[in-house]
């Protein structure tokens, strides 16, 4: 029989997380099947899940006040998911103890029931003593990147983009304009607007029909901005160069009416088939799809075949660390360095494949000027030709939804 203790299966997914290759929404789905759980012990496996990985430094400042000495790694992730439930999720402590105690090995319980009783008792002195702690470990944040914004945004910015980045992401979609019907009044009553037309918060469970039958997609409004400069229109023969999983190009299809020629490549091909059901799932029927480095040089008939072409180019996801909770840990300095090698590489292969009049909008959900302005200075630089038209930002402490980066260039008329 399974183990439908939630909390050994919060402490089955930390290990599995902290062995790599493994992103945490596609572990909370493995283990709440594997453990049969139903909705809400799945919830209550997310919550306790993304609240460990949020807080993760903080979390480990605290069980270090509370025991002193080493601790094997299961015994300190038992004892993350045990203190998270007691001092960030507000989880009663009798459920949080006796259920955190009772999914450890016998040799370790009276340990772990110890610790989390000494949280229970010093509760309001720790949370005292937080506000005092460096940024790094209050806001569970690599020391390097909260250096990094402070120099770039400024202290008060940098705490609000960190604090900003450990709550929990709203579920927010777009309605879909080419689904043959829409929602009806009922269901429109759990959707509300958040400012930006066609995007609505969900308030409660995102029932899966809306999903399956096409009439939304889940999808940050910042995602909207790169389309909206790239101005599709029908008709046109437009690249969307790193597709997957398909919410740009579903935007930009309703954009062309669904009239036109759409490529949608990706350079991983296990992930076209998602890409495909998404698409088709979308309502669109002029799109095809396509593996392509383009890290590689592009086929001669792809050469100036394009009106304009999208580039949601690899980035380091530091817009996005809200939402993808984990990959705060995974981002080294280093990374961005190489990140940008590989954007420079898409951005010089794509260029020949445009057309003479066309658009390229080059995107990323960063919010490293590397990735963004300088990458875009240096491309123009090395092609004096290259025009910037325009480009857009969407920072979380001043505009209220993800980090994103949009710039459109064209080919300076030689006229």
């Amino acid at each position: 029989m399974p183990d439908k203790n939630v909390r050994r299966a919060a402490v089955s997914a930390l290990r599995a997380w902290s062995k790599g290759h493994v992103y945490a929404n596609s572990l909370v789905d493995r283990h709440a099947r594997r453990n049969h759980l139903s909705p809400s012990d799945r919830a209550l496996l997310n919550s306790i899940l993304l609240g460990v990985l949020r807080n993760r430094s903080l979390l480990d400042h605290w069980i270090g006040t509370l025991r002193k000495g080493k601790l094997d790694h299961e015994t300190r992730d038992i004892l993350r998911v045990g203190v998270c439930q007691l001092l960030l999720l507000g989880i009663p402590d009798h459920a949080a103890v006796n259920e955190t105690v009772s999914c450890a090995r016998k040799p370790v319980r009276g340990l772990i029931n110890a610790v989390l009783r000494r949280a229970v008792a010093a509760r309001k002195t720790l949370f005292s003593e937080r506000e005092e702690l460096p940024p790094a470990t209050r806001f569970s944040h690599p020391g390097w990147l909260c250096k990094r914004w402070t120099k770039q945004f400024g202290k008060n910015a940098t705490e609000i983009l960190l604090t900003w980045n450990n709550q929990p992401a709203p579920v927010i979609v777009r309605l879909n304009p080419l689904a043959p019907s829409s929602l009806d009044p009922e269901q429109e009553e759990a959707l509300t607007p958040v400012g930006v037309d066609g995007y609505y918060e969900l308030e409660g469970l995102l029932p899966s029909s809306w999903t399956e039958e096409g009439l939304i997609y889940v999808q940050d409004p910042s995602t909207r901005m790169a389309v909206e400069l790239l101005a599709p229109q029908p008709g046109e023969i437009i690249l969307d160069a790193c597709a997957a999983p398909g919410g740009k190009s579903s935007l930009i299809a309703a954009a062309m009416k669904n009239n036109g020629v759409l490529l949608c490549t990706d350079v991983n091909e296990k992930r076209l088939p998602r890409l495909i059901e998404n698409l088709k799932q979308q309502h669109l029927t002029i799109a095809e799809t396509e593996a392509f480095d383009w890290t590689r040089e592009a086929p001669i008939d792809w050469h100036g075949r394009f009106d304009r072409i999208l580039l949601d180019v690899p980035c380091s996801n530091t817009g996005v660390l809200r939402r993808r909770v984990d990959a705060r840990w995974r981002l080294r300095s280093e990374q961005i360095a190489d990140l940008g090698d590989v954007q420079r590489r898409i951005l010089n292969n794509a260029l020949p494949c445009l057309k003479p009049e066309g658009r390229l909008l080059y995107s990323t959900c960063s919010l490293e000027p590397a990735e963004n302005e300088e990458q875009i200075e240096a491309f123009q630089s090395a092609h004096p030709g290259i025009e910037l038209l325009d480009s857009r930002q969407s920072l979380p402490f001043r505009d209220g939804f993800d980090g994103s980066y949009a710039a459109l260039l064209a080919l300076r008329s030689r006229s």
